[in-house]
């Protein structure tokens, strides 16, 4: 029987409807269970993707307003502009042997959550878990990420906040790197301390030294949290590390490298500083430079003059010397001549003062002397008596005190035994100075009561 049209689509309609109705109540009756994903599926994660960090031309003058460059950069995503590399050909180094060491891809650089582009300069900020006053800070890292493969050092400067010299000297060398010409990656942390840096005070706003509390521990005191949050977002990235220091509570240092010779891969980035006292010194406990080190990241410190003075001619040497690494590290090409001898001192002595007064200081840094010579003086003011300090070895002065009021006991002016740069790989006789284990900062003594001399 054939139907009507009106008639088909009144039973097409019908026939639908059943339809629908038998599926609905078959999926009601018998539920079907979920399959399992297949090797193709997509999986949801919980991580937010990285930011690609903004390509930040360091030598431009920085237009926002203070307050607003880091946190604005820190929260947003901006588009990074990346350009051709040029010629990757690079002279090879015979004498630094870092072939050992981890290398950076030629890829974006993954720092704080966020991705430098090879080719471009960033800057990112450091946002430590722990704030006394309350109030969020973030510390500016600077990244130069170059065009091709290669190492990835890390400068720190003002772990103590008083310490200015090496602030500056981050700010020229990074403001002084081309990324297209680099191989490898430089990171820049001009101001560690940055609460103590406010405060123009060495410490913590506890009064703990945080350059004694590394590599830090997330459930410790304050200022261990703080230590555990730089060395894993921005230390952990590094191949190698040069913590940058000055003299503490009124000494000058004589530019000088320290670190633990008896280890291979520190001697040879000590060497390549060229013209600049090597101090063999494994680092106090808890230092960033020795927690490094344990960690597997040669690491040095660079000492530089005194705190809260900003003196050019350490700077200049300090720039030099960073310069003089990055090239022997086949990183950057630099056109210097620089490169004497360097003295190496194995052992080295801080010579203190027997009685209480004015010191007279009358050696100068980097002076040769001999035993028995005068190094200064100490004047009673109200008796007139003079007590002479002379010194009991042959060396070098790479540290002396300010002209001050001193007590009995107060290490005036610090000697370096000098050994031939010949021996530098030599590992004999390589222990801390006696006054080095005597005056390593503990936690139970006054910090403003202490020598601090190691890593100060």
């Amino acid at each position: 029987m054939r139907l009507s049209a009106p008639a088909a689509a009144t039973a097409g309609l019908v026939l639908a409807l059943a339809a629908a109705c038998f599926a609905r109540a078959a999926d009601e009756a018998l539920p079907v269970p979920d399959a399992p994903a297949s090797a193709t599926e997509t999986t949801v994660s919980d991580t937010p993707p990285r930011r690609r960090a903004r390509n930040v031309d360091l030598d431009a003058p920085v237009m926002e307003r203070p307050g607003e460059v880091y946190t604005r950069q820190f929260r947003r995503d901006v588009e990074t502009r990346s350009d051709q590399a040029q010629d990757e050909a690079m002279r090879s180094i015979d004498d630094v042997d870092v072939a050992h060491l981890p290398q950076s891809p030629v890829a974006p650089f993954v720092m704080l959550e966020a991705e430098v582009a090879p080719g471009t300069s960033a800057r990112l900020a450091w946002q430590p878990a722990e704030s006394f006053d309350g109030i969020e800070v973030a510390t500016p890292v600077l990244v130069v990420n170059g065009a091709a493969e290669g190492p990835v050092l890390c400068l720190t400067a003002a772990v103590h906040g008083d310490e200015l010299n090496g602030i500056e000297m981050v700010r020229r060398v990074l403001y002084d790197i081309d990324p297209q010409q680099l191989h490898g990656t430089v990171v820049g942390v001009p101001i560690v301390n940055l609460i103590g840096f406010k405060r123009a005070s060495r410490y913590l706003s506890d009064r703990r030294d945080l350059n004694r509390h590394f590599p830090g521990n997330p459930r410790g005191s304050s200022a261990s949290r703080i230590a555990h949050s730089f060395f894993n977002q921005v230390i952990s990235h590094c191949t190698i590390l040069v913590d940058l220091h000055t003299g503490s509570f009124y000494r000058s240092n004589l530019p000088q490298i320290r670190g633990d010779l008896r280890r291979p891969e520190v001697v040879r980035v000590a060497e390549a500083f060229t013209s600049t006292a090597i101090i063999h010194s494994p680092g106090a406990a808890g230092s960033l430079r020795r927690a490094a080190v344990e960690r597997g990241i040669p690491a040095v410190t660079l000492e530089a003059g005194e705190p809260m003075r900003l003196q050019v001619d350490e700077v200049e040497h300090g720039v030099r010397g960073i310069f003089a690494l990055i090239d022997q590290l086949g990183m950057y090409r630099k056109l210097r001549v620089w490169g004497n001898p360097v003295a190496v001192h194995y052992q080295s002595r801080w010579v203190r003062s027997e009685t209480g007064g004015i010191l007279f200081g009358k050696a100068e840094l980097g002076q040769q002397v001999a035993e028995g010579d005068l190094l200064g003086s100490v004047t009673d003011p109200i008796t007139n008596m003079r007590a002479d300090i002379v010194s009991p070895y042959d060396g070098r002065v790479i540290g002396k005190a300010v002209d001050q009021v001193v007590l009995p006991g107060f290490a005036a002016f610090h000697i370096g035994i000098e050994t031939s740069a010949e021996d530098l790989y030599e590992p004999r006789a390589l222990v801390p100075a006696k006054d080095e284990e005597e005056d390593e900062e503990r936690p139970d003594v006054d910090p403003e009561s202490r020598d601090s001399l190691e890593d100060s």
